[in-house]
């Protein structure tokens, strides 16, 4: 939209009828914009002690459970293709080693590669008659998201050596989220086991 100064074509402001509207009348739009501007306002987020956002809940919902380890397989392909190492492929037993070691460590409420029964990643994927070899496993309790985590485990170099093993063709990942929103997640690899895997 332009200005333009008045011309020979404004020579006289024409004199309107002085009308005024009852205040009450004003009101009723007024509030509806006010009510309209404060639905468009982008929420305040919560801030912690330390001036940061303080996070989300992650929930998961059952729709959720294959696009999240698919996610994550891919994710974990796209840093392997980075490094030059060949993708992984989902394998049911690793999957199911995982998700009852993520379980058991919500029991434990620790952390660790041990379970509650005195086993190893190693027995844990044996007796789930994962065919392969086991090369390794990856833990976190967190609240974060699977790619929080996944950027977290590729800054630690022994984390991220699991992930991108070149020896490494199978991929197990599950987690249990507690009532809280708490997660406990669990990424398992392993080579060789000659055909119970599913790919994206």
């Amino acid at each position: 939209m332009g200005f333009a100064p008045p011309g020979p074509w404004c020579n006289q402001p024409k004199t309107l009828k002085d009308e005024r509207m009852p205040l009450s009348t004003l009101k009723i739009p007024a509030l509806a914009a006010c009510a309209f501007l404060a639905a468009c306002a982008t929420p305040t987020p919560r801030l912690g002690p330390d001036g940061l956002p303080l996070p989300q809940v992650y929930r998961i919902s059952d729709r959720m459970e294959s696009e999240i380890q698919f996610r994550m397989l891919d994710s974990v392909n796209a840093l392997r293709q980075a490094s030059g190492a060949s993708p992984l492929a989902l394998n049911a037993e690793l999957n199911a080693a995982a998700a009852t070691h993520s379980r058991d460590m919500s029991l434990q409420n620790r952390p660790w590669h041990f379970g509650s029964d005195g086993s190893s990643p190693l027995d844990r994927v044996t007796r789930v008659g994962y065919a392969g070899e086991f090369l390794g496993e990856n833990i976190s309790e967190t609240y974060e998201t699977e790619l929080e985590t996944l950027s977290a485990w590729m800054s630690d170099p022994a984390t991220r050596d699991i992930m991108l093993d070149p020896r490494a063709t199978d991929l197990g990942f599950s987690w249990f989220q507690e009532p809280s929103g708490k997660i406990w997640w669990t990424l398992i690899t392993g080579a060789g086991s000659g055909g119970a895997a599913r790919t994206s």
